[in-house]
Formats: C-alpha cells, sequence, structure tokens
C-alpha cells in the first residue's frame, strides 16, 4: 500500500522498535522516566530553550500551549487556516474559554502584521484581552521566512504579546531554510514539535519553553489527561527520530519536488509544491473516480478538487514512479 495521505501514516523502523524496547522507563507522573526525561532535554537543547514537556498528541500540546498562555475571557490571533483553529476541535474555546480571533495568511503562509495589529483589542471591559500571536511552521507545506520571524518577534514584544508557533513540522522548516533548529526558535516564547509526522514516531508531541511556562503546562497535561506512566516506550521513540530522522526529512521535499514535475509532465495542474507537500487540482466530475481507481491499485489518497499528497519516509522513489504511472493511465483512458 502507497500512502499519500499524510505524513502521520509513517510507521516506527525496526531500529526505532528496537530503541522503543530497550527504553528504561519509569513512572512520568513522579518526574521518574529517564528516556522522557532524556527526549525533553534534548529537545529544549535543540531549541535553546529552557524546558519542554511531552505530551501524547500535538492537538493536545497546542491546547496546553494555549492554555498555558491565556486565561479564561482571553484570545489569541490566530490564521484562518491554522491547525490549532480550525481542525482541532474548537478545543481553546470550548475547554479554555479562551476566544480565537482568526485573520487570512498571506499567500506565503505569514500572517501580515500590519492586519495582527488591526485586530489587537483596545484595554476596554468590552474586549477579550488580546495575549498571544499564534503562528504555523511549516503552514500548508510553506516555510515561514527568517526574517518574517524576526519582525513578528519584535513585533510581539512591542504589543506586549506572546508569541508561539505551532511548529508541528518545523524541522521540515529547519530542513528547508538550511539552518539549525535554534535558529528559527529564538523568535517565539513557546512552539510545540510533532514526532508523529516525517520525524517517524508512532506517537507524541512536544511543548517547549521556560521553565515557568512548562511548569504551568505540566498541570494544564494533567487536568487534561496527558498524564502517562512509563511513558519512556514512546519517547524513546521520539528521542530517536530527532536524533536519527531530521535531515533525511530533505529525501522527502526532494521526492515531493520529483513527483510535482513528473505529475505536470502528465499534464496534472499542481498548483504549488513547498517542502513536502504538493497540491494538485483534479477536475470535480473525476475526483470520486481517481479516488476508486488508485484505491484498486493500492494507493490511498484524499482525492478532491484540489488535492494535497504528502511524502513521507514509508514512500520511496520507486513507489511514486507506481504513482506517476498510474497517474497517467488513469487520465489517458
Amino acid at each position: 500500500m502507497i500512502d499519500l495521505r499524510s505524513d502521520t501514516v509513517t510507521r516506527p523502523s525496526f531500529a526505532m522498535r528496537e530503541a522503543m524496547m530497550n527504553a528504561p522507563v519509569g513512572d512520568d507522573v513522579y518526574g521518574d522516566d529517564p528516556t522522557v526525561n532524556a527526549l525533553q532535554d534534548y529537545a529544549a537543547q535543540l531549541c535553546n530553550k529552557e524546558a519542554a514537556l511531552f505530551l501524547p498528541t500535538g492537538t493536545q500540546a497546542n491546547l496546553v500551549a494555549l492554555l498555558s498562555h491565556c486565561e479564561r475571557g482571553e484570545e489569541y490571533i490566530v490564521g484562518q487556516g491554522a491547525h490549532n483553529y480550525l481542525y482541532e476541535a474548537g478545543g481553546a474555546a470550548v475547554l479554555g474559554s479562551i476566544q480565537p480571533q482568526p485573520i487570512d495568511a498571506a499567500p506565503d503562509g505569514t500572517l501580515p502584521l500590519d492586519k495582527v495589529a488591526a485586530k489587537i483589542k483596545p484595554d476596554d471591559v468590552h474586549f477579550a484581552r488580546t495575549r498571544l500571536l499564534s503562528l504555523e511552521n511549516t503552514h500548508n507545506g510553506k516555510v515561514l521566512p527568517v526574517d518574517y520571524l524576526a519582525s513578528a518577534w519584535s513585533f510581539s514584544r512591542e504589543r506586549g504579546l506572546a508569541l508561539h508557533i505551532d511548529g508541528a513540522r518545523i524541522f521540515n522548516a529547519a530542513v528547508a531554510s538550511q539552518c539549525e533548529l535554534h535558529e528559527l526558535t529564538q523568535y517565539c516564547d513557546s512552539l510545540t514539535i510533532c514526532l508523529s509526522k516525517g520525524l517517524g514516531a508512532p506517537a507524541g508531541s512536544l511543548l517547549i519553553g521556560s521553565k515557568s511556562y512548562i511548569s504551568r503546562a505540566l498541570r494544564w497535561r494533567k487536568m487534561c489527561g496527558g498524564g502517562m506512566r512509563q511513558a519512556g516506550i514512546l519517547a524513546a521513540a521520539g528521542l530517536y527520530a530527532l536524533k536519527n530522522n531530521v535531515t533525511r526529512l530533505q529525501d522527502d521535499h526532494d521526492n515531493a519536488a520529483w513527483l510535482a514535475q513528473q505529475l505536470r509532465e502528465c499534464g496534472a495542474d499542481v498548483t504549488r509544491q513547498d517542502t513536502n507537500m504538493l497540491f494538485v487540482r483534479v477536475p470535480q466530475d473525476k475526483v470520486q473516480a481517481l479516488s476508486e481507481y488508485f484505491s484498486h491499485k493500492q494507493i490511498l489518497l484524499n482525492a478532491a478538487p484540489v488535492t494535497r499528497i504528502v511524502t513521507h519516509p514509508d514512500v520511496d522513489r520507486e513507489a511514486l514512479q507506481n504513482v506517476v504511472e498510474n497517474w497517467r493511465a488513469f487520465f489517458n483512458n
């Protein structure tokens, strides 16, 4: 099966499974799991931050991040298409009484700072207090420019806002930018990292920031049901991923670029390709048939009028050649 729906479908390698099996463990709620502690320390060092916290999912990590920045009745400014606004069931509002203030992102995935400024509420009893600016890097595969991150950081300091980055795929951004992770994370107060996408771990995310911030987050994690016991079995996969699977993300980017070029040569309307994602327009009357045809050929994709295709460690160039041949066969017939 060739699965192009997302990089969340990756499966742990044999070496990663070995690391999981051999991981020393303890009760992480007591802070006694040595593998969890090692993962958190290593991740904080990579980001040049003081502390990190291991959580079971990216959605919980984003929720805890927002809860740790904002009180009830306060607000965060966020992109209309951002994951922690659009795709996480409204958790911040439902569970934290935190008001989102969404704005449209620019074509490059950034939130224009003049639009952000226009949405910051005055100090008035009629309005929610604006506390946080939340960015996403990468955003639909797009890498936020480093100079924009620097400007957003300065802007947030001037306006008295905290700055959070949903960095589910921030290692893709670092690899694409040919820089070290801390060169991006110096421009935020906190960030999340997902370990179970292109990094290949089976589960887990990290929330990273200052010691005082992570101390607050630890309480929220417990309240949200994220306190795990012998979690080192999962943390070992994340630690292996951070030490072994970061530089190979370039392979996913290269494969996505190759696939985009091959599909264009087949006549496909590839609208764009960024990092490990490409987007292809499919005629509305062909969407269902394309999905069924590819499924019959043991290829999974979320066919839509604009179909997102995501490359990852479990799909190599030979598999993508198969995809190209079947794409050509479908549209030629």
